[in-house]
């Protein structure tokens, strides 16, 4: 559905069908391609402050055996063995999070592979797929099912340049206050956080792990952790009320309600992947709604339109 309007444009150009899918997948690819690489690069950057955080761990553990010997009379052999058996634990979570890893990396190389291949298809046999569609939906939608499946891959458009403009400025409203406070790789932990607001309240704490860390072990100091929460918390409360909502809700003329329920339900039903795909596939269901006899009351409550005022008798 992405990438049909720049294919159908290509082939408007006079550009074979095969040719045009392929640039298509092309233009799409080589962005994310380029974004993953990046991506690896400043995480492997982030090696240099292991060792200054390993440092602050251990004189953390050392100033905690000291409080509990003092305060609470714990003997500091209790804690060597404390520390043997959580060390232990870790390295099996260490393994099992490895196995874990390499499990998903694999599944995710095959559908790198098979994504495009299915794209392809889809794309290249895309007025049969629609034929097969007109002989089965009632008589009655058949003249207006064009139609339909355009305003429908319009939504859809639609949803992904809202989600594109939310991470945008999401991830320089971060990148910023990141900056300010004096965050090094600013950038990269900014839109990394910005990227993982599609998970509620979730995903920003997770994004906001790493510069809590490269802070308290850059400037010994529990205040620029404390300023990475407040940035964060402020950014998540200007998202959640007031760029979500205009970038995503607003073009796709669904509720604010929706929108969040088609996120809680596509969360509990498909993971990560169901709260991206659900806001849009509600934002089609509402188009479906308004086409067909009887489902006024589903559009109405999927949409963002006013409510009609009942005219008076009088």
């Amino acid at each position: 559905m992405l990438l049909y309007p720049v294919c159908a444009w290509l082939e408007r150009k006079k550009m074979g069908r095969a040719f045009a899918i392929l640039l298509s997948l092309l233009t799409l690819m080589v962005p994310i391609g380029f974004l993953i690489t990046l991506l690896v690069l400043q995480v492997i950057s982030l090696r240099e402050y292991f060792p200054d955080l390993q440092l602050k761990l251990l004189e953390l553990a050392n100033d905690i055996m000291a409080y509990s010997e003092n305060t609470f009379g714990i003997e500091k052999g209790k804690w060597r063995i404390w520390a043997l058996q959580g060390v232990e634990s870790s390295i099996q979570s260490i393994f099992q999070f490895v196995r874990n890893t390499i499990k998903a990396s694999l599944s995710g190389t095959v559908l790198l592979i098979i994504i495009p291949v299915y794209s392809f298809l889809i794309l290249y046999s895309r007025e049969r797929l629609v034929h097969v569609v007109e002989l089965l939906v009632p008589k009655d939608l058949k003249g207006r099912l064009k139609g339909i499946l355009h305003e429908a891959v319009s939504s859809y458009a639609q949803f992904i340049k809202g989600m594109a403009t939310v991470y945008l400025i999401v991830g320089i409203l971060n990148s910023v206050g990141l900056l300010i406070l004096g965050i090094p790789n600013a950038l990269f932990f900014g839109f990394v956080a910005s990227i993982l607001t599609f998970i509620p309240y979730i995903g920003i704490m997770i994004g906001a792990l790493l510069p809590i860390v490269v802070s308290w072990t850059l400037y010994d100091s529990i205040y620029y952790p404390i300023g990475v929460v407040a940035i964060y918390a402020f950014v998540q409360y200007l998202e959640a009320n007031l760029i979500f909502p205009w970038a995503v809700s607003k073009r796709i003329n669904l509720s604010t309600l929706s929108t969040l329920i088609a996120i809680f339900a596509g969360g509990l039903i498909w993971g990560a992947s169901g709260m991206i795909l659900f806001v849009p596939y509600m934002a089609i269901a509402r188009i479906i709604a308004d086409q067909i006899k009887g489902g006024e009351a589903v559009a109405l409550l999927l949409g963002d339109d006013p409510v009609p005022v009942a005219k008076s008798d009088h």
